[in-house]
């Protein structure tokens, strides 16, 4: 009985700590921003194109974060979208030694000692970069594509 107890009380931590565990992958299928459509000048360059209706623009865009009316009653959308990029590295490592002392042999006295040395050390480096992505859209007074276009930016 008492090794069953003890089995069951070591395997409970691993259990634990084996059930809660993801992969970054998972924890980055699961965040909010890489579950929205991106939005790139190759999705605009390949779905828009002039005489599309609104609804067709909306399916392959996604809402627009501008929409404006000039004085003529022409709609403009305008999707402006800014992407931060962050990308981490860092390293450590360390050196470590120890030499001890212990009894005479057959003896009774028990000497102690001890000389410890170490060395660690450790250095990382971080980057970020932004992206922008501004698309415009005019639209005619049958609300289909006259006009489109884009500009992209990396900084």
């Amino acid at each position: 009985m008492r090794t069953k107890t003890t089995i069951g009380l070591l395997c409970l931590p691993l259990a634990l700590t084996s059930s809660g565990c993801m992969s970054a992958g998972q924890h980055s299928s699961r965040l909010h921003s890489s579950q929205e459509q991106r939005l790139t000048v190759g999705v605009v360059q390949k779905e828009i194109r002039n005489g599309m209706s609104q609804a067709d623009v909306a399916i392959a865009l996604g809402s627009p974060n501008i929409v404006t009316k000039d004085s003529d009653g022409m709609e403009t959308w305008i999707y402006d979208k800014i992407a931060t990029e962050a990308s981490y590295s860092n390293d450590s490592g360390g050196v470590s030694g120890l030499v001890g002392a212990g009894g005479v042999p057959g003896g009774r006295s028990l000497v102690l000692g001890g000389v410890g040395a170490g060395y660690n050390a450790s250095s990382g480096a971080a980057a970020t970069s932004q992206r922008t992505l501004t698309v415009v859209i005019k639209f005619d007074k049958a609300s289909l594509v006259s006009d489109f276009t884009y500009h992209s930016s990396r900084f």
